[in-house]
């Protein structure tokens, strides 16, 4: 069958069952499969396609009518121009998350540091830091051994091990070491508004590093008291926060020896990342 042809079939197909990006996710796979760009993919329309590979597309795309995401189907995910790893022991990286990692590159440009990053995920914060603070190292932690073994894979791929560990630990059982910096991108969505997620999401991503607690500061609370016993005076805590949280995390930084020295709000103006100093 002539590519263009699949595409659009299975752009249809994807419409069909109200996946709004069903053009993007149909090219994205297709191209995964074939091994070539997108751009490949608009200047060769009219090259046909073996029943192996139209096989392959179609088992992808019946994978994410039943709302797969195209990260997972794919493996991978692009975060700060590199594809990371992903499988469902991870969380698909965020465009907004990205926010992060410029205000961190920004204000250590040029230095050596030691960084802590909680709830490392996929390691896509940690080792965008690095790939940029070629001086610098660090450990992420997480409390799920499978998603460790993704970061190394990450960090290995990227050749970043010598500088940076990747431990299966829950924060509250490090006591000792002094960072620089602690960035996190905690769980931080409320009980009750979990089951308003996308199928997407709710049926595939790692509940437990989506549920916040009752009120979504469940985890919030716990890396930032624990980043005023790990952070060196002066450290800087870089958070990730959700929608609407911004006014009670800023009161908790205060009432645990932070102060507040920057944040950064998403395209809809939410303040989605908070950067505060230990005094």
């Amino acid at each position: 069958m002539i590519l263009e042809n699949k595409i659009q079939k299975a752009s249809e197909l994807l419409k069909d069952h109200n996946i709004v990006s069903h053009r993007l996710d149909a090219e994205i796979l297709l191209s995964n499969i074939i091994g070539v760009n997108r751009e490949f993919l608009i200047g060769n329309g009219s090259h046909n396609l073996s029943k192996k590979n139209i096989d392959k597309f179609d088992k992808a795309i019946n994978r994410r009518i039943n709302r797969e995401p195209v990260a997972y189907i794919v493996g991978k995910k692009e975060f700060w121009s590199c594809d990371f790893v992903v499988t469902e022991d991870t969380l698909v990286p965020r465009p907004e998350t990205e926010l992060l990692i410029y205000k961190v590159v920004n204000f250590f440009k040029n230095k050596k540091i030691k960084i802590m990053d909680i709830g490392t995920g996929s390691g896509c914060i940690l080792l965008s830091i690095l790939k940029e603070l070629k001086f610098s190292k660090g450990i992420g932690i997480d409390i799920s051994p499978e998603a460790i073994k993704v970061a190394i894979y990450n960090a290995r791929k990227m050749n970043l091990l010598d500088r940076s560990i990747f431990k299966a630990i829950d924060v509250d059982k490090i006591y000792t070491g002094k960072y620089d910096l602690i960035v996190s991108n905690p769980p931080y969505i409320p009980l009750k508004d979990l089951k308003n997620l996308s199928k997407d999401i709710i049926n595939h991503e790692p509940l437990i590093a989506l549920n916040g607690g009752i009120d979504g500061l469940d985890l919030i609370k716990k890396v930032i008291y624990k980043s005023n016993l790990l952070l060196k005076k002066g450290g800087l805590l870089v958070i990730e926060i959700g929608n609407r949280q911004y006014k009670k995390v800023s009161d908790i930084l205060k009432q645990n020896g932070f102060r507040e020295k920057d944040k950064e709000c998403d395209f809809k103006d939410n303040v989605r990342c908070i950067i505060s100093t230990k005094m």
